[in-house]
């Protein structure tokens, strides 16, 4: 997998590229603003791009736009957006286009190398990984008539868990259930929120997201 890094903390630019590396995962540009990071993927066409969200000059929303642009004219490059913060409004600007393809996790992730490496493979081959922190943020909104609402506590930590990307056997693994049990949660939770059912984890995502940015 080819991956291109922007950051303009060269500390956390070069550490994350380092981390990757060691990891068989072939970083091919570091980027310390959003004009690299743009001439990077124009140059190398990559499978994903990490951006961070806050970059040069104004440091509010430029990896946004960036990241904004790469989806919009290179779709089949995956994009990964690191936060130093939960920034729900930023994620939703993303999301609400296509969540296909596009990651949006805490820069604390990072420190957990099988988590943080497999949300980036799942944005390369087209998935989606959403941060728990934001996932929760999302579940927790009040709403007229909310459907989240006949969740039962353990629905609601499987809800999590399937909207930030994991599978029936990784939600199995998390909260030490069997995968037949995981299952059985994942079709009362579509039922009552009256999602369609499907196998394909990528689109029982999306459709989880679809519903939770409603």
């Amino acid at each position: 997998m080819r991956v291109v890094v922007a950051d303009d903390n060269a500390l956390i630019r070069e550490g994350l590229a380092a981390l990757l590396r060691e990891n068989g995962i072939d970083v091919v540009g570091k980027c310390a603003d959003p004009d690299e990071l743009l001439a990077a993927v124009r140059e190398h066409e990559p499978d994903a791009a990490i951006v961070d969200v806050r970059m040069p000059p104004t440091h509010t929303d430029e990896g946004l736009e960036a990241a904004r642009e790469i989806r919009s004219e290179y779709p089949g490059t995956g994009v990964l957006i690191l936060s130093q913060y939960v920034e729900v409004g930023l994620a939703m600007k993303l999301l609400a286009e296509s969540a296909e393809g596009l990651g949006y996790l805490l820069k604390d992730r990072v420190t957990d190398l099988d988590e943080f490496t497999g949300a980036l493979r799942r944005v390369a081959a087209g998935g989606s990984a959403l941060d728990p922190q934001v996932v929760t943020q999302l579940i927790a909104r009040e709403r007229p008539d909310d459907p989240v609402e006949l969740l039962t506590p353990r629905e609601r930590e499987v809800l999590e868990l399937m909207a930030a990307g994991s599978s029936n056997h990784g939600i199995a693994e998390r909260l030490q259930i069997s995968v037949g049990m995981a299952e059985k949660y994942a079709s009362s939770i579509f039922e009552k929120l009256g999602l369609p059912t499907t196998r394909t984890e990528s689109r029982r995502v999306l459709a989880v997201l679809a519903f939770l940015r409603a």
